[in-house]
């Protein structure tokens, strides 16, 4: 029967019907990757579904799903919207506290998980859950408690269950403005808050994105690697291709992201910049360890590839004499590049989530690999502006998606208004109230500019504006963004507010900084010696001065120190988007930190 398109597993399931035994998703198993049918990932939708209804769950309940990408983790989400539930998304990286602050405060009452380690999580805090009935653990684990269902065990249930009739009549009685989903902020600062969002939030999200002329095709193939609890992934990487029947590969883990690009060769990718940002790294480091020549048959290349920049950005075909050499250019090095990567059949990469850096959007477009940076927040479902394919504008988000209204407020923050823009906060009226201007519009807490066309320019978040002793307003995402175009810099955090000064704490790109050590003869046992030899900081001292040069003179950095570990969201610096905590980071170094600051200084 066709559904009414009211919900995504409504959608989905009129793909079913329309794709049958056409191959929906893949996953590795045994060394490789092995296809799913559209048909075949209905049953198990209908079956689970199936199984919810027999154990009593009803429209609105909350079931959360707390698990890495797997096909797996559709299935949950699909059949929990079909039958009116919504579901609670949980980072598979995110402790045992962590998920017991969603799940308690969402009152999930079911868990899915992954396996043993995300069973035993759960089981940590099931005590404390009052709510939680039961929970499905996709794979086969060691257990003894009662109410653990393996998810083989729940399909075969829900298949002997009878509820067809029920399971239309649930489907079919969702309305758009329904709660399909209660996504939890993994914000830098407090408690998260559970961001919800409507059936009609997804789908207009999805409708705004397809009205993108000439962007995407049914046969196109993905490879999702952003975890399905980041609301990107979950819109532009699982949504999207369902809604234009593509197929979308599943990728092990970002630590086999590589070889999984060099399997699957996706046509299309949804990543934040860090990916774009490790690519381009590992690709100069390779090329420093060349030959003289090999190094000047690339940097020839990369001098064409960013004379390239105006024809990809404005779609126009190359001519004359620059045609012949990129096309040699092209035959030599980046075809050859970007078999390598896995990426030589790639139309489309989209890069959202935080700021790209100018310097590596250019490098990707140059080699027409077409990066297309946006823009959007949780609240947001999330994709309120990108870059067109027909007139791409590095540095910018590009313009609104349809039917998206946008203006800045007095401080220059970034409001909307649009079909997208969420419900408001779960159990939190104060914070949905204080969300949004007295005249409805979203408050984005990004700071911002927008140009002649509509291009939308990111300059900053309103609560990591660093105010200094002499009043300036500087933000601190431009400057660091701007040091990691060294390939020297992995990590860095901006410090000043309130101070003379601006300073900043920098973990450095290890790889990169021991190669260079050992070409320079400096002898060191680790990382912590590495960092305190005086040649090492005088190169800091360079990269610096260079890739802040065209920076203001409030905006330099007078002092800095570099740490010898990485920051992670295990050791509490990092959100599960790779976004820093600056008040845990200025915290946990407060005292290295304030011996940048002494009480006599006096800037020069």
């Amino acid at each position: 029967m066709d559904y009414d398109e009211t919900s995504m597993a409504a959608v989905f399931l009129n793909q079913v019907e329309k794709y049958g035994e056409r191959a929906c998703v893949a996953y590795k198993e045994d060394g490789q990757y092995t296809d799913i049918s559209w048909n075949r990932m209905g049953d198990m939708v209908k079956d689970l579904a199936s199984f919810l209804i027999s154990s009593g769950f009803r429209k609105g309940d909350k079931i959360a799903i707390f698990s890495p990408n797997r096909y797996e983790w559709w299935v949950s989400d699909l059949a929990v919207l079909s039958i009116g539930a919504a579901d609670v998304p949980v980072y598979a990286t995110n402790s045992a506290e962590e998920a017991f602050y969603m799940l308690d405060h969402s009152g999930a009452r079911a868990c899915f998980v992954d396996g043993q380690e995300h069973l035993e999580k759960v089981l940590q805090i099931r005590d404390r859950l009052p709510n939680l009935e039961f929970i499905v653990v996709y794979d086969s684990v060691k257990h003894s408690r009662d109410n653990v269902v393996t998810f083989a065990d729940a399909l075969e249930k829900g298949r002997v269950e009878d509820t067809r009739d029920e399971f239309n009549n649930r489907i079919g009685s969702i309305k758009p403005p329904d709660l399909a989903t209660i996504i939890y902020t993994s914000g830098t600062t407090g408690l998260n808050k559970g961001v919800m969002l409507s059936h009609n939030n997804l789908i207009s999200n999805i409708r705004q994105i397809l009205d993108i002329r000439e962007i995407l095709k049914n046969e196109e193939l993905f490879l999702s690697f952003l975890p399905l609890s980041h609301v990107l992934e979950r819109t532009a990487g699982y949504y999207l291709p369902v809604s234009i029947g593509a197929k979308v590969a599943f990728a092990e883990d970002f630590s086999k992201l590589q070889q999984n690009l060099a399997e699957v060769r996706p046509t299309v990718i949804i990543s934040v910049p860090r990916l774009y940002e490790k690519v381009r790294a590992g690709i100069l480091s390779k090329v420093n360890e060349a030959s003289p020549f090999k190094r000047a048959l690339f940097n020839w290349a990369v001098r064409l590839a960013s004379e390239n920049l105006p024809y990809v950005c404005r779609k126009r075909q190359r001519k004359g004499f620059f045609a012949l050499k990129y096309h040699f250019a092209d035959r030599l090095i980046f075809s050859k590049l970007k078999k390598t990567l896995g990426m030589d059949r790639l139309r489309l990469a989209v890069s959202g989530g935080g700021p790209l850096s100018v310097s590596d959007a250019e490098f990707f477009l140059g080699i027409e690999i077409i990066v297309l940076e946006g823009f959007g927040l949780t609240e947001t479902t999330p994709v309120t502006h990108v870059n067109r394919p027909w007139l791409i504008k590095p540095g910018t988000v590009g313009p609104p998606v349809k039917d998206t209204t946008v203006k800045l407020s007095e401080e220059g923050e970034i409001l909307f208004k649009g079909p997208q823009v969420m419900m408001g906060y779960y159990k939190d009226e104060k914070g949905t109230r204080e969300a949004f201007t007295k005249d409805g519009f979203f408050r984005s807490g990004d700071i911002g500019a927008i140009d002649e066309d509509g291009y939308l320019s990111i300059t900053g978040r309103m609560k990591d504006i660093i105010i200094t002793s002499g009043g300036k307003n500087i933000s601190p995402q431009v400057i660091e963004n701007s040091l990691k175009d060294s390939r020297f810099m992995e990590q860095v955090s901006i410090i000043g507010d309130r101070r003379k000064f601006l300073s900043a704490l920098i973990i450095p790109a290890f790889d990169e900084l021991r190669q260079w050590a050992q070409a320079e003869e400096i002898l060191f046992r680790d990382n912590k010696e590495l960092i305190q030899d005086g040649k090492v900081m005088g190169l800091f001292e360079k990269e610096i001065a260079e890739c802040t040069r065209h920076l203001s003179k409030v905006e330099k950095i007078k002092k800095f120190r570099l740490l010898s570990t990485d920051w992670s969201q295990q050791t509490g610096e990092l959100t599960p988007t790779l976004k820093i905590k600056r008040g845990v980071v200025e915290e946990k170094y407060k005292e290295l930190i304030e011996e940048m600051y002494p009480p006599d200084f006096r800037e020069a």
